[in-house]
């Protein structure tokens, strides 16, 4: 005997009536939350703290944070840490922007939070979030190691809730545009000789 059940509509996340959506989306914001490959700008003093984080006392690693990408295309997480001046602030721009989706910024001290005891200087500039937007913000003059790893917690609670596509698009605000599935199958380009 067959038993004739309503079909569940299809939610926006990609799930059947939010069954399949929620542990999605959990699954996938626990592999990045617990993922994080790091890409350290460390400008001045703060620096030293974030290298203290790193090390065997603080250790970081054990929150699922892999401190040292090998460069800005493989991170997930930039910490900008020490003064940021306006020379520097084209730079910090340009690898933020070479970060693929999703990307983080932890504001490390309070030079690179609102220029620290430099705010009135002609050449700092008045905070990363002038340049890029930032996730988290870690206060001090140096902040303590535990103080990083607070704020690491912190952005582990925000990737948490965050929203997640199935379908391959990015976070909304994120900028980013999916690609059309013509640019993907397209022939290389030779280069001319």
């Amino acid at each position: 005997m067959a038993v004739n059940l309503p079909v569940p509509a299809r939610t926006p996340t990609g799930g059947v009536g939010g069954v399949l959506g929620e542990p999605i989306r959990f699954v996938l914001n626990w592999g990045r939350r617990y993922s994080l490959w790091v890409f350290n700008f460390g400008l001045a003093c703060c620096a030293i703290e974030f290298i203290a984080a790193s090390m065997s006392r603080h250790d970081f690693i054990r929150l699922g944070v892999i401190p040292f990408a090998h460069g800005p295309r493989q991170a997930d997480l930039m910490v900008v840490s020490g003064t940021v001046t306006d020379k520097m602030a084209p730079a910090i721009k340009r690898l933020y922007d070479q970060m693929p989706e999703p990307k983080y910024v932890i504001s490390f001290g309070a030079c690179s939070n609102s220029g620290g005891p430099y705010w009135d200087s002609y050449s700092v500039t008045k905070g990363v979030d002038q340049i890029i937007p930032v996730d988290v913000y870690v206060p001090g003059c140096p902040p303590r190691p535990e103080a990083l790893l607070q704020g690491i917690l912190r952005l582990q609670d925000k990737i948490a809730r965050e929203a997640v596509s199935l379908r391959g698009g990015s976070r909304p605000g994120s900028g980013v545009v999916p690609r059309e599935a013509a640019s993907l199958t397209a022939p290389l380009v030779r280069p001319e000789a």
